[in-house]
């Protein structure tokens, strides 16, 4: 399998997705649901044609694309030889990734935050570290699922568990998902869950002049939260702002660490906005505030990450404030359930 432009070469068993094969190789190419339902995978066929495509949304690629020669890698097969252009990638990213790991850790903590998120945290069984850069996601195994590889994402909001041997979690709760309902019903402290990765692109980009725009929203927290300490672990002090929002002041969660990253970052602010409930704070969905409050995001980077709903607005919202398309870089949620599962896209294009 060669990528262009880049050029670089990697093996593709026929069992396995491209995006996979590459993953396993350190090669970290655009992404985010790994299910076919977000096309920041999307690439054209420039070489070669036999490729069967496990099932995907016609929504992340349309069947006039498909037969144009275009494809989604997280669940391309391949059966020959192929040339693949990619249409979104980072040329410094794409050679830094790390190699997926797999990884069985026990449950420290489950902690209610809000009323319908929690934070879990795990302690990795030896070896008691799996690298990740601030802002990746691993794959959670279901139990007992009923679905044989069953699995869903969650993006960590920790930086590293070099030290601590921890990976922590922000998760949402609902009726019917497939992790999370387990989370919330059956799973305790001292239980054992298998991991797999890391994954994801939504991460920091070195980019030391350029302003910072985070949008997050339920269970986006978590990458954000990690994007923030890791600035300010590292001193990254760039001019920063962070727009979350939620219904009420019952949904915000987080706060006293937020507002103590204000100390220690200097020019960074935390600005929540409350879509249902009056208070002192910024009220209203957080594009309309973000609307409201920046006139002119050019030159900017931006993340966002929250529900498909808020990605799907923030995005041309963005770009109209001025934000350079490549210089946006999202995370959706994917949903299964009565209203999903929050599984981060978790780490999409980006």
């Amino acid at each position: 399998m060669r990528f262009e432009p880049v050029g670089i070469e990697i093996e593709v068993d026929e069992d396995q997705t491209i995006l996979r094969a590459a993953a396993e190789q350190g090669v970290m190419l655009m992404h985010g649901c790994k299910e076919g339902q977000c096309a920041s995978c999307k690439s054209f066929v420039l070489d070669g044609e036999d490729i069967d495509l496990d099932r995907y949304s016609t929504f992340a690629l349309p069947e006039y694309e498909l037969d144009e020669g275009y494809t989604l890698l997280c669940r391309a097969h391949a059966f020959e030889d192929l040339t693949i252009e990619l249409l979104n990638y980072d040329e410094d990213m794409i050679r830094s990734g790390l190699p997926i790991q797999e990884r069985t850790a026990e449950v420290v903590a489950i902690t209610p935050v809000t009323h319908d998120l929690r934070h879990l945290v795990l302690k990795l069984s030896e070896p008691g570290e799996l690298k990740f850069f601030p802002g990746q996601y691993v794959d959670i195994a279901v139990p007992d699922a009923g679905e044989e590889g069953a699995s869903r994402s969650f993006s960590m909001a920790n930086t590293s568990s070099r030290e601590s041997g921890q990976l922590e979690f922000v998760i949402k709760v609902y009726p019917g998902g497939m992790f999370s309902e387990f989370l919330d019903q059956r799973l305790r402290v001292g239980d054992r869950l298998d991991l797999t990765g890391p994954f994801g692109v939504f991460t920091l980009r070195d980019n030391p002049d350029a302003r910072l725009v985070f949008l997050g929203g339920g269970a986006g927290m978590a990458p954000i939260l990690a994007l923030l300490r890791s600035m300010a672990e590292r001193g990254i002090d760039r001019p920063t702002t962070f727009y979350y929002g939620s219904r009420t002041q019952l949904d915000l969660c987080f706060e006293e660490e937020l507002r103590e990253l204000e100390q220690r970052l200097p020019r960074f602010r935390y600005v929540p906005a409350l879509s249902e409930e009056d208070w002192d704070g910024e009220s209203g969905l957080i594009t309309d505030v973000v609307r409201r409050l920046e006139p002119d995001l050019t030159g900017a980077d931006a993340y966002v990450c929250g529900p498909p709903p808020m990605v799907e607005a923030a995005i041309p919202l963005l770009e109209r404030l001025g934000v350079a398309t490549k210089h946006i870089y999202y995370d959706k949620f994917t949903t299964t359930g009565d209203a999903g599962d929050s599984k981060v896209l978790e780490a999409g294009s980006r």
